[in-house]
């Protein structure tokens, strides 16, 4: 069976890459040199990436037999969508993965605020950082 390969932009979680590993030969980008890549660049057919590293269009050209880039994130920023869809390369993300957290976290901000919860705990000697408080 033909060696399918996958390039990692980025760790994701121990878990993900090691069911990864099971079904698929993983190269690490933040390991593996230039000349080892270009090596396998037959071999890579999907670059998992996110919001930070994702596919260019150097490397898009540099892997000829390329069909997927996964963004391990919400944004495609870091993708070259242009050059993907000249070359007929699918392009996922996940959009939605966090939106639910956001908007707690956004209304959980807001009553911060309008509480003056960490005027409250500077004022209090409470304190952030190394010093630990008790709720």
């Amino acid at each position: 069976m033909e060696e399918i390969g996958v390039l990692l932009m980025r760790p994701l979680s121990n878990y993900i890459q090691q069911e990864l590993s099971k079904r698929f030969t993983l190269f690490k980008y933040w390991e593996i040199p230039a000349e080892s890549l270009k090596l396998h660049a037959d071999s890579i057919r999907a670059v998992v990436g996110n919001g930070v590293l994702g596919a260019n269009s150097p490397l898009i050209d540099a892997l000829p037999r390329l069909e997927i880039v996964s963004s391990h994130s919400s944004g495609l920023d870091k993708i070259d969508l242009v050059k993907c869809e000249e070359r007929g390369i699918r392009v996922t993300s996940t959009p939605d993965a966090v939106t639910d957290d956001v908007a707690d976290m956004a209304i959980l901000l807001t009553i911060a605020t309008l509480r003056r919860i960490v005027k409250l705990i500077t004022s209090s000697g409470m304190g952030f950082g190394s010093k630990r408080i008790s709720i």
